[in-house]
């Protein structure tokens, strides 16, 4: 049996207290979970998808799946990128049953001190985004684990159930892939 510290009144629970306690039934706890890890998993499914309604939903059946399997969440895994593997799952299913296209992303576009700014940064997300998804959902996923994520290659590696090796392999593929279709509007020679 695993013995876990209890935080301090003002220190927040790590991942493992919580799910441990989240294993034996506190809602309070799964709750303090969901609260902290929700965000990352919806930016992650709402990225694939480019879908919001879409990532909300998703979201939720994320965590029911989660909450119905922590017992198979391992000592020590880490458990963000656990949630994240089981979104991606989520995704890929919902994939499979609409067998169509997913919808056009949503711009968001950052405020900017001027009109002429906010239109550059618009563009450059829609065409950074319009690249994005050309990519296949494998290697679309792996560099957005990466960039909007900040996941290790082990990380990204047992989220997309790939070798590191082939992690690293997808990074390199995706990034090349997104310099050439960026290269006609950003310069370059690819």
């Amino acid at each position: 049996m695993r013995v876990v510290r209890a935080a301090a009144p003002d220190e927040p629970e790590d991942d493992a207290v919580l799910a441990a306690r989240a294993r034996d039934g506190d809602a309070a706890a799964f709750r303090a979970l969901f609260d902290r890890h929700a965000p990352s998993v919806r930016r992650f499914l709402r990225d694939l998808s480019r879908d919001e309604a879409y990532a909300d939903e998703g979201t939720q059946e994320t965590f029911v799946r989660a909450h119905a399997r922590l017992a198979s969440l391992r000592d020590g895994e880490r458990l963000r990128p656990w949630l994240l593997g089981i979104g991606r799952r989520v995704f890929l299913e919902e994939l499979r049953r609409r067998r169509r296209p997913v919808a056009e992303p949503v711009e968001e576009v950052a405020p900017s001190p001027s009109p002429e700014a906010s239109l550059i940064v618009a563009e450059e997300s829609r065409l950074f985004r319009a690249a994005l998804a050309q990519l296949g959902a494998d290697r679309r996923a792996v560099l957005l684990l990466q960039l909007d994520h900040g996941l290790s290659y082990d990380e990204i590696a047992s989220v997309m159930a790939l070798s590191p090796a082939r992690v690293r392999n997808e990074l390199h593929r995706g990034r090349e892939e997104l310099r050439g279709f960026l290269a006609p509007y950003f310069g370059g020679d690819s």
